[in-house]
């Protein structure tokens, strides 16, 4: 007797256009992914370079957010995948993606519409500034 996958969340939302299938080999071999097999994905405004949010993806993430135009998302608390947008109506539209030098880390340059935190700031970090001595460079 075979086992069947598992059916897939009930609030997992997936794109009538993504592509099903693995990442290209040269790009999941390139990828150094966490224990938990994740990626840290930073977000990025396309137009004005303003950081906008992190988010985790793993392969299957990943994959989702090359293949459709939306980013997709492991929520680690929820594991799950969520596509940024789909309750709120801020979407973020993929306009570039680039893997850092160490294989670890994403940048994800989006058109993001709307607020891009879940506490309907524009970005995760607006009024979240700790001090710190500021450094120059002479």
């Amino acid at each position: 007797m075979s086992e069947q996958p598992a059916p897939a969340p009930a609030s997992e939302s997936v794109s009538e256009t993504t592509v099903p299938g693995p990442l290209p080999a040269g790009l999941a071999g390139s990828l150094k992914r966490d224990s938990a097999g994740l990626v840290a994905a930073i977000i990025q405004q396309f137009d004005t370079d303003e950081v906008l949010m992190l988010g985790w993806m793993d392969d299957e993430a990943l994959h989702r957010t090359m293949t459709s135009g939306r980013v997709t998302f492991f929520s680690r608390s929820r594991q799950e995948y969520w596509r940024k947008g789909d309750t709120s109506g801020h979407v973020q539209w993929v306009k570039s993606l680039a893997l850092d030098c160490d294989g670890d880390a994403l940048l994800v340059r989006v058109d993001q519409v709307g607020a891009a935190c879940h506490t309907g700031t524009r970005t995760c970090f607006d009024g979240r500034a700790l001090d710190a001595v500021v450094g120059t460079a002479d």
